[in-house]
């Protein structure tokens, strides 16, 4: 517990304040359920969708999850460590263009890193890290049954938010470097993708808005019942005051990927242009299009409870029930679009925006 306490401790002296203060930082693995072009928020009933998502949570996720359906009515199982969550969070894949033949590659995603004595988010197969944030108890209002929402912008090309959507290039193996917050790093962290090979991969971070209307589960565009802060993006663990058009605090949010971009290291399988060889699942060259999609589906009173905590880092604040990852890899679904994920491909699956 205490060595990721004690690294934010070090990155910013606003941690410390917070932390005294009884903060409340849950983290937990999410094995993948699919990666599949399937996107019941953006694109809901539409199989296959114009781009790859990779896709961990509870077994209710399909083409299409209508709106206020309470998901955690519906799931049987989930891929994550708390096993009361039955929530989908999903983002873009990210792929290698071999520079000599121009064909198509998805990265590997891999296990992160040991903390808080969570040894299930170290064995989780592909998928993702989860993140809720509440500045101490009784400040946050959980999600409520129905809630969905939408992060980032597909087709932006240029830098907006580098404190919301980041990666790391990590300088060595078993995380090497990683001993700043996420996205702080003036090193390591970069909003678009890092220009030159990461010899320990490369972690993609997604930040998601802290303030809601207070009425709306979802909006048209996914993102107009939620907002920022009034000073703006909220930095990692920071939550500021919510404008008056969205006055409700909720957990920060965030998702973390781990991509294994160490395969495509090597000098012969970078492009000799000095460009860089990764592009999400869009046809995004740049990764300024990073984005994260997300259904609330936890049981009950769980999350709350979680973030009223007297103080913690854990994978089990507020008691939460937890699973063993044996059980958590034998939750899964139908594929509803058959396709191969796996090999290499002369074109981009689906239908890129580049």
């Amino acid at each position: 517990m205490m060595l990721w306490q004690t690294l934010l401790l070090a990155a910013a002296p606003w941690v410390a304040a917070q932390s005294l203060q009884g903060l409340n930082h849950l983290r937990f693995g999410c094995s993948q359920i699919t990666i599949e072009r399937l996107d019941p928020l953006v694109n809901p009933g539409e199989f296959p969708t114009p781009h790859m998502h990779q896709v961990v949570g509870g077994n209710a996720f399909n083409a299409t999850i209508k709106p206020n359906t309470d998901v955690a009515s519906l799931a049987t199982c989930t891929t994550c460590g708390p096993a009361e969550d039955f929530s989908n969070y999903w983002t873009a894949n990210v792929y290698y263009q071999s520079p000599t033949n121009k064909s198509y590659k998805r990265v590997p995603q891999a296990p992160n890193r040991f903390l808080f004595n969570d040894r299930f988010t170290t064995q989780i197969s592909g998928g993702i890290v989860v993140y809720y944030i509440a500045p101490k108890k009784n400040t946050v209002t959980a999600f409520k049954p129905g809630f969905r929402m939408f992060v980032g912008d597909v087709t932006r090309k240029t830098p907006l938010y580098k404190m919301q959507s980041c990666y790391r290039c990590y300088s060595g193996p078993n995380f090497g470097g990683d001993d700043m917050a996420p996205c702080s790093d003036s090193r390591l962290d970069f909003e678009s993708f890092p220009p030159k090979p990461c010899p320990g991969g490369i972690r993609s971070n997604v930040l998601y808005p802290t303030c809601w209307d207070g009425k709306n589960l979802d909006s048209p565009n996914h993102k107009d019942h939620v907002a920022y802060p009034t000073s703006g993006p909220s930095n990692f663990l920071s939550t500021g005051n919510c404008p008056s058009t969205h006055p409700v605090k909720i957990p920060q949010l965030m998702l973390e990927i781990v991509w294994d971009t160490t395969k495509f290291n090597s000098k012969a399988d970078w492009p000799t242009d000095g460009s860089q060889p990764f592009l999400l699942s869009t046809g995004d060259k740049t990764g300024y299009g990073q984005h994260g999609d997300y259904v609330f589906g936890w049981k009950g009173d769980a999350l709350q409870r979680a973030m009223d905590a007297n103080g913690c880092f854990s994978a089990t604040c507020g008691n939460l029930k937890s699973q063993d990852i044996s059980v958590a890899n034998k939750c899964t679904i139908k594929k509803t679009v058959r396709e191969d994920v796996d090999g290499w491909f002369d074109r981009l699956p689906g239908t890129p925006m580049e």
